[in-house]
């Protein structure tokens, strides 16, 4: 099971959003963006990262909250084209 969430943090005086996905198994992060505004490019690009480490046969769950990014139709059709 994977875990993701988008978090703001300040640095510096200036906001950094970080998306990362978490495997609940072992605490590792599969896969982050880092970006200077929360765009839907940050989410698709770390998705793309996370599901290169997928291995054939395997079984996953995604678990997100209900933000915005995670009800649009792209987030829907990139986690149903890999099933």
């Amino acid at each position: 099971k994977w875990v993701t969430d988008v978090t703001e943090f300040k640095v510096k005086g200036e906001k950094l959003y970080l998306s990362p996905i978490l495997d609940l198994f072992n605490q590792e992060i599969v896969s982050y963006q880092i970006a200077r505004r929360p765009h839907y490019s940050m989410i698709e690009q770390m998705l793309t990262q996370a599901f290169s480490r997928l291995t054939k046969g395997g079984e996953l769950i995604l678990h997100s909250d209900q933000g915005w990014q995670y009800q649009m139709s792209r987030y829907h059709n990139s986690l149903n084209k890999q099933g």
